[in-house]
C-alpha cells in the first residue's frame, strides 16, 4: 500500500475507462475491431470476420475514425456555465453528487476514496433499489422536500446524462428561506463562508459581517438587515451544523498527532505535489518597479523532477494553475540558444523507443513528461477554483487536498523551494536573501531581469542543473550510498511504467481560461475600455444570449494576453474575437499593464481618441521593456533629417559621435531643444535662423533641417 495524505476529491475513473486494453472494441479505418494483444508500441486487432491486423499505436490513434466503442473522450468541461448558477443551486448540486456516489459505490467521495460503506449502502449486501430507498428515507429525515425513491432515481439519470450540470434545477427553486430577500441570503452565505476555518464567533458578530457585505455589494443602507430573531432563524436554515456559530473553537498545535510516514510513489506521475511561494529574487515589473515574482511548481515525488514551473509578477491565478497541468503533460521544447546537450536525445532514457510513440520528443528538452494520476494541493484558493478542478477532471487527474496544519504532507515540494533559493536564486542579480536581516542595502537597484527573462533562466537551470544533480531522496535500498539524479530515476522508471502521450488542442486551453459575461453591442464587446469586434458578431449584435445570465454572452479572457477574447456562440464552440487595435501591440499584454496605462492617460484625450492613445502607449511600453541592443554604427553625414544635421555639426566641430541613445532620451533631448528655441527672442531667431541655397532652414552650429521623412527615418532605426 502507498501512504498518501488526505482524501482525493476527484477520481481518475474517466481516464481508466478510456484506456485501450485487451478485449476493448475500437473503430479503425471505419470498421469495428477488438484488441487482441498489446506488445510494446504495436496493437493486435481482430475484426468481426476473423481477420487480424498489427498496427502501431501512434498510427492507430492518429486515424480520424479511431474511437473506443461506448467510451467517448470528454472535452474540457464548460465550467463557465456552472459559475453563472446561483451559489445555493451549486451547493445543492454538489450535495446530490455526494448522495448519488454513495448510492452507486457506497462512499460519498466515489471510487478510490478511503472509508467503510454504511450497511444500508454496501453494494455487497444490498441491491440498487434498496440503496435508493434508503437514501430517500435519509433525505426525508433530513427535511428534504419530495425526497422519494422516484426522485432519487431521476436525479441519478440526470447526473449520468449531464454530469454536475444535470443536477441544476431548471425552474425557480422553492427556497427554504421563505420571503427573505435574496440579497440578504447571498450575504449570509458569504459571511458563513468567511467564517469557515476561523475561531467561532457569535450570531451578533455574524450579523455585523453580513451588514458589511451588503454595504460593499450595494450602497450603504440600500438593503436592510432583518430583525435579530429573523436573522438567527435564517442562519440556522443556511448554516452547516458542523460550522454553526457557537461551537467551541479548536486549538491548533504543532505537535504531530501520529507517527510521521514518508510519502512513497513508485512510478512517474503517480503523485505530484503542487505549491506556490514568493521567489527570493527582485525582478523588474511591467511598470518598471522592483517586484518579487511568485513561483508555482509541480514536483513529481517518484523522480523528484520539477515537471512544471511558472513565474508570475502578480498573484497566481486559476489560468496559471491550468497552464501548470499543460506543461506537465506536454513535452518542453528546446529554447533558442540552448546547447545540444540539453536535448532529450542526450538524456539517460530510451530515446529511440520514445520517439516512435511521440514525434514531439524530437525537439524536446531533457525534462520528464508525465500525465499525473494524483495532484496534492494545499487548499489554496487558486487550486480549489472551478477552472483548476475542471482541468483536472477533464484529464482524469485526482485532486487530493493536504490535511490542514500538516506541512509534512507536502514535504518534498516544500524542500524543493529551499533548494531553488539556495542553488539558483542566490546566484541571480537581485537576490533578497532568506530573511530581512540577510537582505542587502540596495536590492531593488540590483534588479536586472524581467519576470519573462527569469522564467527563461529558471527553465534552463532546471533542465541543465536540477535534472542532472544527484538527489539524496533518490536512493535504491540495495545501493544506499549511490544517489541518483532526477533524470536518471525517470529513465529507470520508464521501463516499469511506460510513456503515455497526451495531445492537447487549442480548444482545451481556451475552455480553461477565466470566464466573464458581457453583452454584444453594435460596436462589439467592450471590456475595460477595450473594444473587441469581428464580422462573426454581425448576426448577434444587440441580441441577448439564449443561455447566458441576464442575456449576456460567455467570454473567455486570458489575463496575461488581452489582445483577443474567445466568445461562445450558439453553435457551442469558442470563437476568437480580436481587439480592434491588436495590430498596434506586437507583444502579449497583461491586464495589469492595461490598467496602469489607462490610469495614466485617462485625463489626456477625449473618449473617441482615448482607446487609440492607450493602444499606442501599450505598444511603446512593451517595446521599451525589451532588452537593449548594441549601439548601431554611426549615421553618415549625408543622411537626411535632423540626425544628418547633428552628425554633420559634430564632424565639423571635431567632436566625437554621441553614444547610442534610447527612445526616451532622444525624446527628452528633443523637448529640451524646442523649449530652448521657444525661449529665444524674435530678433535672435531672425539672426540665427536662415536659409541655404536650396531653401532649407538652418540653425547655428548644425546642418540643414530638411523636411522630415518618416520612411527614411525608420530605415535608420
Amino acid at each position: 500500500m502507498v501512504s498518501t495524505p488526505g482524501r482525493p476529491v476527484r477520481a481518475a475513473a474517466a481516464a481508466r475507462r478510456r484506456q485501450v486494453k485487451l478485449g476493448a472494441y475500437v473503430t479503425f479505418e471505419g470498421r469495428p475491431w477488438q484488441v487482441a494483444a498489446v506488445a510494446g508500441a504495436s496493437v493486435r486487432l481482430v475484426d468481426t470476420r476473423g481477420q487480424t491486423a498489427s498496427v502501431l499505436s501512434s498510427f492507430l490513434f492518429a486515424d480520424p475514425t479511431f474511437a473506443v466503442v461506448d467510451c467517448p473522450v470528454p472535452a474540457a468541461a464548460p465550467w463557465g456555465l456552472l459559475e453563472a448558477v446561483p451559489e445555493r443551486e451549486r451547493e445543492r448540486a454538489m450535495a446530490w453528487q455526494r448522495h448519488i456516489r454513495e448510492i452507486e459505490t457506497g462512499l460519498p467521495e466515489g471510487p478510490g476514496s478511503t472509508g467503510v460503506p454504511r450497511p444500508e449502502y454496501d453494494p455487497q449486501r444490498t441491491s440498487m433499489a434498496e440503496r435508493e430507498q434508503a437514501k430517500a428515507d435519509e433525505l426525508a429525515a433530513l427535511g428534504w422536500s419530495r425526497a422519494s425513491r422516484a426522485t432519487v432515481r431521476r436525479m441519478r439519470a440526470r447526473y449520468h446524462t449531464g454530469g454536475i450540470m444535470g443536477l441544476i434545477r431548471q425552474r425557480k427553486p422553492s427556497s427554504a428561506t421563505g420571503r427573505a430577500d435574496e440579497r440578504v441570503v447571498t450575504a449570509v452565505l458569504e459571511a458563513l463562508r468567511r467564517q469557515r476555518g476561523r475561531s467561532t464567533g457569535t450570531l451578533k458578530g455574524l450579523r455585523e459581517v453580513t451588514g458589511q457585505i451588503l454595504a460593499e455589494a450595494h450602497e450603504p443602507g440600500a438593503v436592510a438587515l432583518p430583525a435579530p430573531s429573523t436573522f438567527n432563524r435564517l442562519v440556522r436554515v443556511l448554516a452547516d451544523p458542523l460550522e454553526h456559530p457557537g461551537r467551541p473553537a479548536r486549538t491548533a498545535t504543532a505537535v504531530p498527532v501520529r507517527p510521521f510516514t514518508p510519502v512513497v510513489a513508485l512510478r512517474p506521475g503517480e503523485l505530484v505535489q503542487v505549491d506556490t511561494t514568493r521567489l527570493d529574487i527582485m525582478a523588474i515589473g511591467e511598470d518598471g518597479r522592483a517586484v518579487r515574482p511568485e513561483l508555482t511548481i509541480a514536483l513529481d515525488v517518484a523522480t523528484r523532477s520539477v515537471v512544471a514551473a511558472v513565474l508570475r509578477e502578480q498573484s497566481t491565478q486559476a489560468v496559471d494553475a491550468a497552464l501548470l497541468l499543460a506543461e506537465m503533460a506536454v513535452p518542453h521544447p528546446v529554447r533558442p540558444g540552448w546547447g545540444e546537450h540539453l536535448r532529450l536525445a542526450h538524456a539517460a532514457v530510451p530515446y529511440t523507443r520514445l520517439l516512435a510513440l511521440d514525434a514531439r520528443l524530437e525537439q524536446a528538452a531533457a525534462r520528464p513528461v508525465v500525465v499525473p494520476e494524483t495532484i496534492v494541493i494545499d487548499r489554496g484558493r487558486v487550486f480549489l477554483s472551478a477552472a483548476f478542478l475542471a482541468a483536472c477532471e477533464s484529464l482524469g487527474v485526482s485532486v487530493q487536498p493536504a490535511p490542514p496544519r500538516s506541512p509534512t504532507a507536502k514535504g518534498a515540494v516544500e524542500r524543493t523551494f529551499g533548494s531553488i533559493n539556495t542553488l539558483f536564486a542566490q546566484h541571480v542579480a537581485g537576490y533578497t536573501g532568506p530573511h530581512i536581516l540577510a537582505r542587502g542595502e540596495a536590492v531593488e537597484d540590483e534588479a536586472r531581469f524581467t519576470v519573462a527573462q527569469l522564467q527563461e533562466l529558471l527553465d534552463e537551470w532546471i533542465t541543465a542543473c536540477w535534472q542532472h544533480r544527484p538527489h539524496d531522496g533518490l536512493r535504491h535500498p540495495l545501493l544506499p550510498k549511490k544517489a541518483l539524479s532526477p533524470g536518471e530515476m525517470w529513465g529507470a522508471l520508464l521501463g516499469a511504467s511506460g510513456y503515455v502521450p497526451l495531445p492537447l488542442t487549442g480548444t482545451d486551453y481556451t475552455e480553461l481560461l477565466p470566464v466573464r459575461f458581457h453583452p454584444v453591442t453594435g460596436r462589439g464587446i467592450r471590456i475595460n475600455y477595450r473594444t473587441y469586434d469581428h464580422a462573426i458578431l454581425n448576426e448577434h449584435r444587440g441580441r441577448p444570449c439564449p443561455t447566458g445570465p441576464g442575456g449576456k454572452w460567455e467570454v473567455h479572457l486570458n489575463p496575461h494576453d488581452v489582445r483577443q477574447i474567445y466568445l461562445r456562440l450558439p453553435d457551442g464552440h469558442l470563437h476568437e474575437i480580436p481587439w480592434i487595435h491588436r495590430d498596434h501591440v506586437h507583444a502579449p499584454m497583461r491586464e495589469t499593464t492595461w490598467r496602469h496605462i489607462r490610469t495614466t492617460l485617462e485625463q489626456r484625450a477625449e473618449r473617441e481618441t482615448h482607446e487609440a492613445a492607450l493602444a499606442e502607449a501599450a505598444d511603446q511600453i512593451l517595446r521599451h521593456t525589451r532588452p537593449t541592443t548594441p549601439a548601431p554604427p554611426a549615421v553618415p553625414a549625408t543622411a537626411p533629417g535632423l540626425r544628418a544635421g547633428k552628425a554633420a555639426s559634430q564632424a565639423v566641430g571635431g567632436e566625437p559621435a554621441a553614444p547610442h541613445r534610447t527612445a526616451a532620451q532622444a525624446a527628452t533631448e528633443a523637448e529640451d531643444s524646442l523649449d530652448a528655441l521657444d525661449a529665444r527672442s524674435p530678433a535672435e531667431d531672425r539672426d540665427d535662423v536662415g536659409a541655404d541655397e536650396s531653401g532649407a532652414l538652418t540653425l547655428p552650429g548644425s546642418g540643414a533641417l530638411t523636411l522630415y521623412d518618416a520612411d527614411q527615418e525608420a530605415e535608420l532605426w
